[in-house]
């Protein structure tokens, strides 16, 4: 094949596609070769019929001059909790390997097909989405494409999502965000991460952890391929989102929380990016955000909101399946039994108040910046071998990225250099609830500034 997938973006592919020098079937059948090749733990499964039929279709379309978009040919992948006609939906648990098969695609899948893009199959995931690590214990566990020595974790729960991005197999892949599973893992895997205000999206036919708090979003190579997905994800025929700069615009970093037991690596990476966003025109403002202690004290009073809705949601499942679930997820869900109902409307009525007030706090005119992790991807082994160290572990990775979905914001995360054995780190741009628009403008302005020279 004379021009290699691997490390493109959607936007560069797609000008071949559409100027002819590649076509969709050859493109596609890099994919599946290149899949082959791949860490096993990546794909739970894939659709190489439908895949190639939609190839087909997409090749015929720009043969003829009538392309559906700037997306037609490009090929995806898809967390393991979207419907997809065909095929069950498992959700990274060995409980539901034979559930019924989808009648039909979850709307957002059906949305991207719309817009021609190219099914390539189910990408593995913490078992129902339930870690910020990415460890699965019925499907594997997928390994890092940027670690260069001992193992580590790509991040949860979108993990195989952002490993077949960071792998070069595909160059969009489409996670969900409960409390940071598309953020985490593109910070960990060193590729762009957005995650969408709640509802932007239309949430049927995706099997769900927290109703409250789901999210969704693309892992790409770029905003620019995000700004993409995002409107066809909308079915929009062309983004919304306008180019600007960030001269005058007004970036807060967060003095509270966020860089408690940061790696140094981090915090230097971290440091280094805000200079140069600084350097372009950004006005830098720190200060303390006591909304970010309450939401833990909160949880900490009551117990945590995703927590209590995922045994709600699992409750039956736990007193048949449990033992054929991953342990350390039936644990966690268990957890949910000790919230009383009292303990939850007090969560639902806190949460309502403080939304509002991290609104008002940002305003329409900043956003919110800081590491999207404190920590850089940890190894694997000692996760395995270390029940306590894995829970430890988890609650530090999700801490920077559960806050803003507590606080119902939108976010982006994006590479801004590197850490402890040159592994990614993540800066992470947020907004209030609705402001996606303003946060992807400022992301794409942000995003050269941030590449390494």
């Amino acid at each position: 094949m004379p021009h290699s997938i691997t490390g493109r973006s959607a936007a560069s592919l797609s000008v071949l596609l559409q100027s002819g020098p590649l076509d969709p079937v050859t493109l596609l059948e890099a994919v599946l070769e290149a899949v082959e090749g791949a860490d096993p733990a990546i794909f739970t499964a894939l659709c190489p019929e439908r895949a190639r039929r939609e190839a087909d279709a997409a090749r015929r379309r720009l043969a003829e001059g009538r392309a559906l978009g700037l997306l037609d040919g490009i090929p995806l992948a898809w967390k393991d909790l979207f419907d997809m006609a065909g095929m069950a939906t498992a959700a990274g648990s060995a409980v539901l390997r034979s559930a019924p098969v989808a009648t039909a695609d979850a709307p957002v899948v059906a949305a991207l097909c719309a817009a021609g893009m190219v099914a390539v199959g189910r990408t593995n995931m913490s078992e129902f989405a339930f870690s910020g690590l990415g460890l699965n214990p019925h499907y594997g566990t997928p390994e890092n494409p940027r670690a260069t020595g001992e193992a580590r974790v790509t991040g949860g729960s979108s993990s195989g999502a952002a490993a077949a991005v960071a792998a070069g197999l595909v160059p969009v892949a489409i996670g969900s965000d409960t409390g940071g599973s598309v953020r985490i893992p593109a910070a960990f895997c060193g590729l762009v991460g957005y995650k969408a205000s709640r509802c932007r999206y239309p949430m049927e036919g995706v099997f769900p952890l927290s109703t409250s708090l789901d999210t969704l979003g693309p892992l790409t190579r770029s905003v620019q391929d995000a700004i993409w997905v995002d409107a066809a994800m909308r079915g929009m025929t062309a983004p919304a989102v306008e180019r600007t700069t960030l001269s005058g615009k007004t970036l807060v970093v967060p003095t509270s929380v966020i860089f408690d037991e940061a790696e140094a690596g981090v915090v230097s990476a971290f440091e280094s990016g805000l200079a140069r966003l600084a350097a372009a025109g950004a006005r830098i403002e720190r200060r303390t955000f006591p909304l970010f202690d309450e939401v833990l004290a909160l949880g900490a009073r009551h117990g945590a909101l995703v927590t209590a809705e995922a045994y709600a949601l699992h409750r039956a499942r736990l007193e048949t399946d449990a033992a054929a679930m991953d342990p350390r997820v039936a644990n966690r869900v268990a957890l949910g039994s000790r919230i009383a109902m009292a303990d939850y409307v007090a969560l639902l009525a806190a949460r309502r108040r403080m939304v509002a007030a991290f609104a008002e706090e940002i305003g329409p005119d900043s956003l919110l910046v800081h590491p999207t992790v404190a920590h850089v991807a940890p190894k694997i082994a000692p996760l395995l071998a270390d029940d306590a160290l894995f829970v430890a572990t988890n609650i530090r990775t999700l801490r920077n990225t559960m806050l803003t979905n507590f606080l119902d914001g939108c976010g982006v995360s994006l590479p801004c250099g590197a850490g402890e054995e040159g592994m990614p780190v993540g800066l992470l741009l947020s907004a209030p609830h609705g402001q996606d628009d303003r946060l992807l403008s400022a992301a794409l302005a942000a995003e050269p500034l941030l590449m390494e020279l």
